[in-house]
């Protein structure tokens, strides 16, 4: 079923088949894993989690630009993206493969945001529309009427400028009768740009090719960028062609073998290699095009593959049994990351809840032993009722009750920062402290709790068939005293007893201790809530591991 690879056929630099046979399971399997993979997220700032957020975007890039459009439609022309580092080259050569100018090069260059793609005139449907690359709009602008100040690539000099301002990115399209039929060439930003946008964008329109065309200079070819490509495309198993470019003919065995030599000990001996030599076209001066026997050798190898059906299945092939291929290695490490994340979203929180807990137990341990009648409410305690009203006791109770949980809530706050101190997934990532705001919000907490032990005292007054004789402010204050006082308060519930009965007093203190206790859990509830909110909200769910290796499978099992 889905993907199959036959007659094997030696073409360029590897062996492989010249058929794709694609079934509707296999896209629908492609389809579900890319679902998958879009889904995926990697919040927290952990080790590795900038990479797995690339490799998605990447993985993303390649599905969406690449793989299912090949697949769908394995009759398309081959796409070649000429890509590589600043200044080697890539748009004089795409004007010297078309044989005239479609993309600006030169000495000065502006941000370089509008890549150029250039087809047969007879295979411009195929990139009208968003077959590929769906996300950049298209431009069809005559040539004469785009000047380098609407931002044409020309790569042979610096970037300059600022990046797109969040504006959409633009694929322009050329069209030229002498391009071979089959065959589409795209002129990429610089992969190493100074501008951030233009590096993510050569490294999407990388991803939708079938054929990578890698330029890189006579200076430059040790450099990191191209070889990072290189191994990119080596670990893809992609269709490969490297292009070294302006080479001086004095040194130019010397560099070729060493260029060679390199290409060798990194595995990609068999990759074909085109030199350019330098020459006074180069520059970007006069017309921008080198001779047509310079590119001859690499325009007849880009020919064949678009006019020979087996090499030119056999291009897109390899391709596309590279990355469907590389999807074993790549999809469990995106899982690994979503297992990590997920690991440490719990870690966090059972910190935060641990620290939460420990100060629920402490302010239960206060309160039982009557820690919050103390200072003023003491005092006021002390002269109830003829020197202190009931409004003045409970108000000091209450006012007492919050500095507890305000204190209780900064103590779990000091235990979530000492247990996170190490932890590089909780910076930023929960709420910051909030000491004033705490004691705010618990304020507003305690008083409702007291308007509410007011009206469950003045309900059971009313009721009881001996408390006409209790004021129901003194019961509401009793019953705050009784509550929170301890064994000092033993006076305060005797008192209610004496007035509102066995029955009566029990059927209050219930209700009341309810509400305490109520209170107290939702205070705490509410801080140790408000702390993980953000990382509540990021949704590391175990579910992204288990979905991707699921998805994966099915594909597996398809191909």
């Amino acid at each position: 079923m889905g993907y199959m690879l036959q007659n094997p056929t030696k073409i360029g630099h590897s062996s492989h088949v010249a058929t794709l046979d694609v079934q509707p399971r296999l896209l629908d399997a492609l389809s579900a894993l890319r679902d998958r993979v879009d889904a995926a997220r990697f919040p927290l700032p952990l080790p590795g989690a900038a990479r797995a957020r690339r490799n998605r975007a990447e993985l993303l890039a390649q599905l969406d630009d690449y793989l299912v459009p090949r697949l769908c439609a394995p009759e398309a022309p081959l796409l070649a993206v000429i890509g590589g580092s600043t200044g080697a080259g890539k748009s004089t050569l795409v004007n010297s493969l078309v044989g005239r100018r479609v993309t600006e090069a030169g000495v000065l260059r502006p941000t370089t945001r509008t890549p150029v793609l250039v087809c047969h005139p007879d295979d411009h449907q195929w990139f009208a529309g968003t077959r590929v690359l769906p996300e950049l709009r298209r431009m069809w602008v005559p040539l004469q009427d785009i000047s380098l100040s609407e931002g044409l690539l020309g790569d042979d000099a610096q970037d300059g400028g600022e990046a797109d301002r969040g504006e959409p990115s633009a694929l322009r399209i050329e069209t030229d009768r002498t391009l071979t039929r089959g065959l589409a060439l795209l002129d990429a930003p610089d992969i190493d740009s100074l501008v951030a946008r233009n590096r993510d964008l050569a490294a999407e329109l990388l991803c939708a090719a079938d054929i990578w065309v890698l330029v890189t200079t006579a200076t430059r070819y040790a450099d990191a960028v191209p070889w990072h490509l290189l191994r990119t495309a080596k670990e893809y198993d992609v269709t490969l062609v490297t292009v070294l470019d302006r080479v001086p003919h004095q040194v130019a065995q010397e560099v070729s073998r060493h260029y060679g030599a390199l290409l060798d000990a990194a595995g990609l001996g068999d990759v074909p290699r085109f030199t350019i030599p330098e020459l006074p076209e180069s520059a970007g001066g006069g017309s921008g095009l080198l001779p047509a026997t310079a590119v001859a050798g690499l325009r007849a190898w880009l020919d064949q593959r678009a006019q020979d059906p087996a090499a030119r299945t056999v291009a897109s092939a390899r391709t596309v049994a590279g990355l469907l291929a590389s999807l074993r290695s790549r999809l469990p490490g995106l899982a690994g990351a979503a297992a990590k994340q997920h690991a440490a979203a719990v870690r966090l929180v059972q910190r935060v809840e641990e620290a939460y807990g420990k100060a629920a137990e402490r302010v239960r341990r206060e309160v039982a032993a009557g820690e919050v009648l103390a200072g003023d409410a003491l005092t006021h305690w002390r002269g109830h009722p003829h020197d202190s009203s009931p409004d003045e006791l409970l108000g000091s109770l209450t006012s007492s009750l919050a500095a507890l949980l305000t204190c209780a809530v900064a103590a779990a706050d000091e235990d979530v920062a000492t247990a996170c101190a190490d932890d590089p997934a909780a910076e930023g990532v929960l709420a910051p402290r909030d000491p004033d705001g705490a004691m705010g919000r618990i304020g507003v907490a305690v008083r409702r709790w007291r308007r509410c032990l007011e009206e469950v005292a003045e309900e059971e007054v009313r009721v009881a068939e001996r408390g006409a004789g209790l004021d129901t402010d003194r019961a509401g204050a009793l019953l705050a005293v009784s509550l929170l006082g301890g064994r000092r308060a033993r006076v305060a519930g005797e008192t209610l007893a004496d007035t509102l009965g066995a029955q009566g007093v029990l059927r209050l203190r219930d209700r009341g201790g309810q509400l305490l206790t109520d209170c107290l859990e939702n205070v705490l509830d509410a801080e140790r809530d408000r702390r993980t909110a953000p990382l509540e909200a990021l949704d590391v769910t175990p579910d992204q591991q288990v979905e991707l290796i699921a998805a994966l499978s099915v594909l597996q099992r398809e191909r």
